[in-house]
């Protein structure tokens, strides 16, 4: 089980779909998209683009366009 720091709360995951949920549940995925976009010239909006249930795959594929593992990825979305 992993943890996840938000907004100065922890919240409990265990999946990459739980984990981006908070933050598109909360709000703060348009954010995170923009400073991704602005900080990454490689990525487009269509990369970015959330559809519920397609979470894992949208982690993977910026994982691959980025050269991280998802644990990086998490990592880099949440400092943003």
């Amino acid at each position: 089980m992993k943890y996840y720091r938000l907004t100065g709360r922890i919240r409990k995951s265990n999946t990459i779909k739980a984990y981006v949920m908070n933050y598109i549940g909360a709000g703060y995925w348009k954010s995170k998209r923009e400073k991704l976009l602005k900080k990454y010239n490689n990525l487009t909006d269509k990369d970015l683009h959330y559809n519920e249930g397609n979470e894992k795959e949208m982690i993977e594929t910026l994982s691959k366009k980025l050269g991280k593992t998802k644990q990086e990825l998490l990592k880099l979305i949440v400092l943003l």
